[in-house]
């Protein structure tokens, strides 16, 4: 069975989330492969969003945090406040995933503009939301984004949420990990297909390469099935 750069990137993700208990899940690529992992590896993953659904189940994709399935099909549905206040800052939950409409080398966020002028952006994005908070609060951080030279840049516009110590980057090319020493993301696996001129063409800085990078496993045809019956189902 044949697949794209992001089905790859979406079954990368959801495995990286094997061993996990409790995932603080934010919307788009980041849901998609949450959704995913509970449909495969990881049945007993409980999934939580920042509108206050804890273990949500969730049919089909959710459209944004306030989609009305999410609280349908959850176990619990608390106040904001007390996900955030009770959940998310003691630490009780072990993982995060977030996307970024930009990303520098040390993985700091920007969801908020593009442009230096924050009154008069090129563009205003979506914001911060909680990942911030998630960003700081979560035991471990995983990010998954498309990596372009529009994503990938040298500097963000605007720090939203502050980076240096992600577990993981997970993109459509490959994925890439925080070096101890200095934390600067480098790339350790390339995703089947995939070259390390192709990742360092879709980077904005001079991209650090473990020697030798390893190599993504192809999705399975389980994994794929699940995720496009997941798609569909939007």
């Amino acid at each position: 069975m044949s697949w794209t750069a992001d089905e790859m990137m979406t079954v990368a993700a959801a495995r990286a989330l094997t061993g996990h208990t409790a995932c603080f899940v934010g919307i788009g690529l980041p849901s998609r492969a949450a959704n995913l992992a509970k449909r495969t590896a990881c049945p007993d993953l409980v999934l939580i969003y920042e509108s206050g659904a804890i273990g949500a189940h969730p049919t089909r994709l959710p459209l944004s945090i306030g989609d009305g399935e999410l609280a349908e099909t959850a176990d619990a549905v608390v106040s904001v406040p007390e996900i955030f206040n009770y959940w998310l800052q003691p630490g009780r939950i072990d993982v995060g995933f977030l996307s970024a409409a930009q990303l520098d080398r040390y993985a700091n966020i920007n969801t908020t503009l593009i442009g230096t002028d924050y009154r008069r952006p090129k563009a205003r994005l979506p914001g911060a939301g909680g990942a911030p908070e998630i960003a700081a609060s979560c035991r471990e951080v995983i990010v998954v984004v498309r990596q372009t030279l529009r994503t990938f840049v040298e500097r963000v516009d605007f720090v939203t949420s502050v980076g240096r110590g992600p577990l993981l980057v997970i993109t459509d090319l490959g994925v890439l990990e925080p070096d101890p020493d200095t934390a600067e993301l480098t790339l350790t696996r390339l995703h089947p297909g995939v070259e390390v001129a192709d990742v360092r063409a879709a980077t904005g800085w001079d991209l650090a390469v473990a020697s030798p990078p390893g190599r993504t496993a192809p999705p399975t045809d389980a994994e794929l099935s699940a995720l496009r019956t997941l798609l569909e189902a939007v």
